[in-house]
């Protein structure tokens, strides 16, 4: 009996010593066929994978051809400017701006990634998927290209040119020395819950004041961005002319404000308690009755200048329409960088299809003067002799258009 079971405990010892084998050979295979199908996997990618940059690059130079070099309709609609415009952008941010072409994204694939952001409000996600880029590379050139834009932000300002005696201009005539228009726009940000009482204007958007001034021809001299919706208008003006690069105004020169800010030297007002909107003088309207009204008719006629300018801006640049979602540092910055591109598009095309558009419906920007001579207004408060001035300059165009002139 014990010779019988000996030999069964012999034999379970040689079965699991056979079991162990075949599993440890069965380990073994499996591996083997794991390592040679990663290894195969990885050889067959060298050659044939799906996303490599070697198989996106024919579409990538397809859509950007697409976009600025087949015709200006395209271009416009995607990018707000001509592709000749889009060209001399893309020469000067090199030239000036310090833009360099990257490893696989050329300059002006950077450009139109970032004015594809500013014209449609694009999301980097969108983005990334149109240029097949990745989020990091899109938010990347788009930092950049903001950067270089701030760096030459001097390039892109108006110079005040002040309306000269011999002027025939039927709306800046009557306002020698003038520079052009000033007002404030709120422009809806993004910022925190504990931010939002002092972002929150009197209409309850949550937005910054912006500042500007511009030209006769709808070029912004001046913007100061930034500045929170609950502040008032005279308050951001005085900020906008203590500031040592702020707004510059020379004697004898002066802009047109309305009633939101005071009648002081180097910026006109209008009468208060007269009729003064454009709406009010619409067809069928009674004619100016004395000098206050016709004062304020011409005056409102060319301040208006300022208000087209804000309407085409807006029109021009769908990011300013609606709260983006960067940081509220950012934001300022983009507002920046449209005010400095839309005087860049108004100088180099001569037709700007977006005022087109408008006729069809019924952190600082500061400013170095070249000549540092001249002498500029140093406070924003209400004079009686800037008030005189003001009740000259009406009664001088009341006699004036009695006597048959206009």
């Amino acid at each position: 009996m014990a010779r019988n079971v000996c030999t069964t405990a012999e034999i379970i010892l040689e079965l699991e010593g056979i079991l162990s084998l075949l599993r440890i050979q069965m380990i073994i295979i499996i591996h083997l066929y794991l390592k040679r199908r990663q290894l195969g996997r990885r050889q067959q990618g060298r050659f044939t994978r799906p996303y490599s940059l070697v198989d996106k690059m024919p579409a990538q130079v397809k859509h950007l051809n697409r976009l600025v070099r087949v015709c200006d309709v395209d271009c416009f609609d995607n990018l707000r400017m001509d592709r000749n415009t889009f060209g001399k952008l893309c020469r000067l941010l090199k030239e000036l701006g310090g833009m360099r072409d990257g490893r696989f994204v050329t300059v002006e694939e950077q450009v139109a990634m970032f004015l594809g952001i500013l014209a449609h409000h694009k999301k980097s996600r969108i983005v990334r998927f149109d240029f097949m880029r990745s989020g990091y590379t899109v938010s990347k050139y788009v930092h950049a290209v903001l950067r270089a834009l701030l760096d030459i932000y001097k390039k892109f300002l108006a110079k005040p040119d002040p309306v000269t005696d011999d002027s025939t201009d039927s709306r800046w005539k009557h306002f020698k020395g003038c520079i052009g228009a000033l007002d404030g726009t709120y422009i809806n940000v993004l910022v925190s819950n504990t931010d939002k009482p002092r972002y929150r204007t009197r209409k309850g958007q949550i937005a910054t004041n912006t500042l500007a001034a511009c030209d006769r021809q709808m070029r912004f001299i001046y913007a100061l961005p930034g500045w929170e919706g609950s502040a008032g208008d005279s308050r951001v003006l005085k900020d906008a002319v203590s500031r040592e690069y702020g707004l510059k105004v020379p004697k004898d020169n002066y802009y047109l404000c309305d009633n939101g800010y005071a009648n002081s030297e180097g910026f006109l007002t209008p009468y208060k308690g007269v009729r003064y909107h454009l709406k009010e003088w619409a067809v069928g309207s009674q004619r100016p009755q004395n000098a206050i009204e016709l004062f304020n008719l011409r005056h409102t006629k060319a301040r208006n200048v300022i208000e087209r300018a804000f309407a085409v801006l807006k029109m021009r640049w769908g990011i300013l329409r609606s709260a983006s979602f960067y940081p509220i540092k950012i934001q300022i910055r983009l507002i920046m960088a449209c005010i400095l591109l839309h005087n860049f598009i108004r100088a180099e095309m001569t037709d700007d299809p977006i005022e087109r558009e408008l006729d069809a419906i019924p952190d600082t920007i500061p400013l170095e003067e070249d000549n540092q001579d001249v002498e500029y207004v140093g406070n924003v408060e209400p004079s009686t002799e800037w008030t005189q001035m003001r009740d000259e300059m009406a009664n001088s165009m009341w006699l004036h258009a009695n006597g048959g002139g206009n």
